[in-house]
């Protein structure tokens, strides 16, 4: 059996990048600071619009030795992509060779409807490259994709199918309340997939402090699809919040702490 805490993520991108299209000041509280201050062993790195954080990326890999896993967004926010001249995968795979704690890609705001590649901002066949890219000598790499609740229809099943681990979202707080049916709607279509649960810290759909029954009820849904072995993780957004003081977060680093030990199924699924 594992515990809670380790299924535990962090989602975070540079300190002091924060966008501020959404009412919140600005932070300071790095990726791994907010990974000690919430109690959290593993962490998903994305890179921002402004292309942060840019290679090298040794020394921040080097910084994030103490976490148990590190995923490494080769599809940055808004659905970036090239941010290393197009070396990105062969650039982790490299420095997974020395950084064993790096263990997968992340693909963030992945699936577009107006995309010119279909509903992914990658081709089929370019995951299908990705998929093999991701195998090493020694072990492979796990490749995650973002999906948003209000994406649930889309004709997306050939692109999940490629998929390692499904990370769900739901953008709108006032959403979280079909939380349960979107999970079961989740299964439904990655039979094979693994999934995870995205647990965001702030309602960015009204640009405001989420409300704290609703912080809670999602902890609850998500903690026992959890323990129930239907999702394998729970992933927070983000390391950006957590220096804030608020509400949401405080309660949250409360919560980690009173179910961290719980015990939840080795294989997740």
């Amino acid at each position: 059996m594992n515990t809670v805490r380790d299924r535990l993520w962090m989602f975070s991108v540079e300190a002091g990048t924060d966008d501020r299209h959404y009412n919140l000041p600005l932070s300071r509280m790095t990726p791994i600071e907010s990974c000690m201050y919430m109690n959290v062993p593993n962490l998903i790195m994305v890179v921002n619009e402004k292309l942060e954080p840019h290679p090298p990326l040794e020394p921040y890999l080097r910084a994030m030795r103490p976490l148990s896993q590190v995923a490494w967004s080769i599809v940055g926010s808004g659905g970036i992509t090239g941010w290393a001249q197009g070396h990105e995968i062969e650039m982790l795979r490299g420095l997974a060779r020395s950084f064993p704690h790096l263990t997968g890609m992340y693909m963030d705001d992945f699936f577009n409807e107006a995309s010119a590649t279909g509903p992914g901002v990658l081709t089929l066949d370019r995951l299908r490259e990705i998929r093999r890219e991701l195998v090493l000598p020694e072990r492979r790499l796990d490749l995650w994709v973002v999906l948003y609740t209000h994406q649930l229809d889309m004709s997306i099943r050939e692109q999940l199918e490629l998929i390692d681990v499904v990370n769900l979202w739901t953008w709108h707080a006032r959403d979280l309340v079909n939380l349960e049916k979107n999970l079961a709607r989740l299964e439904e279509i990655t039979p094979r997939s693994r999934r995870s649960l995205g647990l965001y810290l702030w309602d960015y759909g009204e640009k405001r402090p989420i409300p704290l029954e609703l912080m809670q009820h999602q902890c609850a849904v998500g903690l026992d699809m959890l323990r129930a072995g239907r999702v394998e993780s729970l992933v927070f957004l983000g390391s950006y919040l957590c220096d804030l003081g608020l509400e949401a977060v405080e309660w949250t680093r409360a919560w980690i702490r009173e179910v961290g030990a719980l015990t939840v199924p080795l294989t997740g699924q």
